[in-house]
């Protein structure tokens, strides 16, 4: 497996605050912008299709309506998510990411009751069919889905997410063979930051907008940040 090779900023959600969330355009605004990697968010559709979607209801962020599990994909892609922006297909992220040229942080974000399902899936495809490109991370707060993820694709490279770190996550780190922390930038301790860098785990911290605190992150130890406004050049 190839190291993992992060720049320290990563748009949020495709584009950050350039556009609207999780669509094709966030990661065009975000690829013209300058940044080298995005996160997005991918869930399944009532036909099992994986779609970039960070909520289980589609009320915040298109105009439909109920859950994303329970809306076939007839429906979902008939939505408008922001700007005549439709809801994309992991398939077309995936194919833009590599002719944009942008390292992907695929969050596995499973409905609940989903968490195999949309583990497996995500990882399947992501193994069979990422296509160009370096391969993305997948990552996730669901240990389930993670742990689904490895089963199908064992080289799949995989990030644990938390909004608090634990004191034991260097062994779920390791049993479910992950290579990154994510966590809360506001929660993230200087032990954790420590007990990561004798590790050699990089540490990855969530959602960051202000330079200075950018600054002090680093400065820390912290990898790198999912940022909504901040410019990669900063």
């Amino acid at each position: 497996m190839e190291p993992l090779r992060l720049p320290r900023f990563i748009a949020h959600r495709c584009g950050g605050a350039l556009a609207p969330e999780n669509t094709l355009a966030g990661l065009r605004a975000a690829a013209a912008r300058g940044f080298r990697a995005v996160e997005f968010d991918v869930m399944l559709s009532a036909d099992g299709t994986p779609v970039l979607i960070h909520d289980e209801t589609l009320e915040r962020t298109t105009n439909g309506r109920g859950r994303v599990c329970d809306t076939p994909d007839a429906v979902l892609f008939a939505l408008d998510a922001g700007g005549g922006e439709r809801l994309p297909t992991l398939a077309e992220a995936a194919a833009l990411c590599g002719e944009l040229g942008l390292l992907a942080n695929v969050e596995i974000k499973p409905a609940a009751g989903h968490e195999l399902r949309t583990g497996e899936v995500v990882a399947a495809f992501v193994a069979e069919r990422w296509g160009g490109g370096e391969a993305p991370l997948l990552s996730s707060f669901s240990p389930a889905a993670l742990a689904a993820a490895r089963r199908v694709a064992p080289r799949a490279r995989l990030g644990l997410l938390y909004e608090e770190v634990p004191a034991d996550w260097r062994d779920a780190l390791a049993g479910l063979g992950a290579v990154t922390l994510h966590c809360d930038a506001a929660r993230v301790r200087d032990a954790t930051l420590a007990e990561a860098a004798t590790a050699s785990v990089p540490v990855l911290c969530y959602t960051v907008d202000d330079a200075a605190a950018a600054r002090a992150l680093f400065a820390r130890g912290v990898a790198a940040v999912f940022t909504d406004r901040l410019d990669p050049a900063s």
